[in-house]
């Protein structure tokens, strides 16, 4: 849930023992951007967090946290994701200057689409799709796009009625009507199976897509997933319950919309990240320009309003229609991926999704909210690449037992 503009790299401090947050190393910093600890051997590659990695275990294995209150069940154990190493995957560190990605109109169906594409200059990248979150855009997925593009060539729509892309003709915003638009662009682009990576309502839908085709999806990494969850969140936006409601919505949102665009921008980071501060004045600038553009569309306020709806409405299905049974038929390796301080979607969520999922590894992220791609990019690109290595081992196992089936 972010209109738009990536946030960049977020701090980490280097490998080294457990020490208090005064003990770690000073991060380099460019303007107001935060950069990612290197290598003093390869300044330009990011090294992985190992005490990052352990506290988000400690918070699973723990059964529950101070904040969000992170429940397990002792009796069944979690899988915690690994974060790829640098070794296998040099990852490089974000780029402050990166601007968002070029971007082409496409029609799908009856839906006139923007799709904004990262290109990879290894040709044997493998394909990946980005599905943004309710207020969101294509622009959400700049940096950890980047840093995947090495091994991934990633496309990310911005869904109708959001970014750039229009309305969708008969007005269906509801969470089968994305998930029918992801579906039928990656039928018409011939791009699966891919790597179908989901943050908050783009998390549902890619949900729902890796359970009803399957044949186009080869990894699922869900990303503070919006599944049903109707318990008030504390911290979370008061206007939101107001958007539901018949009549005072649109007032609500007309409201919101009258609101100066820098101002509705800091709110709505202050609502999705743990540490607004750490947003780069650029990106800032950049997601104020965004919805000033929106602004002349028609369309915008009530693409927020019916997406809302359709999302609510979706999680009051039940039995083989629910969301979580949805969950329980996903084959491809998954990887979820959960900010301990999540003020949108309660963090205590994060263990139920990854055991109701057959195949799933789960890592809880520090100090982290609601958006992690944004907030830690580097460590989100390292689950998805430890989940990439995961799913590549476990073809590598299928091959040797085929083979030695057939001789």
């Amino acid at each position: 849930m972010l209109p738009v503009g990536s946030a960049g790299g977020r701090a980490i401090a280097s490998r080294g023992p457990t020490a208090s947050t005064t003990d770690r190393p000073q991060c380099a910093r460019a303007g107001n951007f935060v950069l990612v600890n290197t290598s003093p051997e390869h300044p330009d590659r990011a090294r992985p967090d190992r005490r990052l990695t352990d506290q988000g275990r400690q918070l699973v294995r723990a059964g529950r946290t101070r904040v969000g209150g992170l429940r397990t069940r002792p009796t069944q154990q979690l899988r915690t994701a690994d974060l790829a190493g640098p070794a296998e995957y040099p990852l490089a560190a974000p780029d402050p200057h990166r601007l968002p990605w070029p971007a082409t109109e496409e029609r799908v169906g009856m839906n006139l689409v923007n799709v904004r594409r990262t290109p990879s200059a290894n040709p044997a990248a493998e394909p990946a799709l980005y599905v943004h979150g309710l207020g969101g855009a294509s622009t959400n997925f700049t940096d950890l796009a980047d840093l995947l593009s090495p091994w991934l060539d990633g496309h990310a729509p911005d869904l109708p009625g959001f970014g750039r892309s229009g309305p969708p003709p008969a007005g269906d915003y509801s969470i089968a009507a994305h998930t029918r638009l992801v579906i039928a662009y990656l039928e018409q682009s011939g791009r699966g199976p891919v790597h179908l990576v989901g943050n908050s309502m783009g998390g549902a839908i890619s949900i729902q897509v890796a359970a009803s085709r399957p044949d186009l999806v080869r990894t699922l990494t869900l990303i503070s997933p919006a599944v049903p969850d109707l318990r008030p969140k504390k911290g979370s936006d008061a206007l939101l319950p107001l958007l539901l409601v018949p009549g005072v919505g649109h007032r609500a949102m007309a409201r919101v919309e009258r609101l100066p665009a820098e101002r509705r921008v800091r709110s709505v980071i202050e609502l999705c990240f743990a540490h607004p501060e750490l947003v780069p004045p650029h990106r800032l600038a950049e997601a104020v320009e965004e919805l000033e553009v929106r602004r002349g569309y028609s369309w915008s306020g009530e693409a927020l309003l019916r997406s809302l709806r359709g999302l609510v409405r979706s999680y009051l299905t039940v039995g083989t229609r629910s969301p979580w049974h949805a969950l329980s038929q996903i084959q491809a390796p998954t990887v979820v991926i959960w900010g301990q301080l999540d003020r949108l979607v309660d963090v205590a969520n994060a263990p139920r999704v990854a055991r109701t999922l057959p195949d799933a590894s789960l890592l809880v992220l520090p100090d982290v909210g609601h958006t992690a791609q944004l907030e830690d990019p580097v460590s989100t690109a390292r689950a998805i690449l430890g989940l990439l290595s995961r799913a590549h081992d476990a073809s590598a196992n299928d091959a040797s037992r085929q083979a030695g089936v057939g001789s």
